[in-house]
């Protein structure tokens, strides 16, 4: 199993560029962002919805640690949004580290994420996945989340 730890300062620190970067990245192979711009456009992303950084209110960042080993294993963060009829826990990122996946981690990940969003009296946690991220996808839609909304492209030659 797993534990989610509240980050430290220093493992925010090392988060951020690394998730900022890969944003960046997924945003450009999903034809959103052009490359030149993209990095830019992903800190402006990460500084509005973490201002205050690690200390931002209603903003909650874990380190994965595998409990047997106590080895840290990814990362995940989850804010508290009040905007809908009812708050609901959104998962901004969950990352399993390259070395440490394909264990059942992400999976145990999400299964503590639903203790965390019920410790704070909510029943909902939506997100959001790029379409070219299958193994995210076939992830979520194993652990019963469902498709709410669907942007569809076509590129024209």
């Amino acid at each position: 199993m797993v534990t989610l730890i509240p980050m430290t300062v220093s493992d925010f620190e090392s988060y951020l560029d690394g998730a900022v970067a890969g944003y960046a990245e997924e945003h450009v192979r999903a034809g959103n962002w052009y490359p030149e711009e993209a990095l830019k456009k992903a800190r402006e992303s990460f500084d509005h919805y973490l201002p205050n950084g690690l200390n931002t209110e209603k903003q909650h960042l874990y380190t994965i640690v595998d409990d047997e080993t106590e080895t840290p294993v990814g990362t995940l963060w989850f804010g508290i949004y009040d905007a809908r009829p009812q708050p609901i826990a959104f998962l901004l990122d969950l990352v399993i580290w390259e070395a440490h996946r394909r264990r059942g981690y992400a999976t145990q990940a999400l299964q503590a994420l639903e203790d965390k969003v019920r410790a704070f009296g909510l029943d909902r946690i939506a997100l959001h996945v790029f379409a070219h991220n299958h193994a995210a996808r076939d992830l979520y839609t194993k652990m019963g989340y469902i498709e709410t909304d669907i942007n569809m492209a076509r590129t024209l030659t």
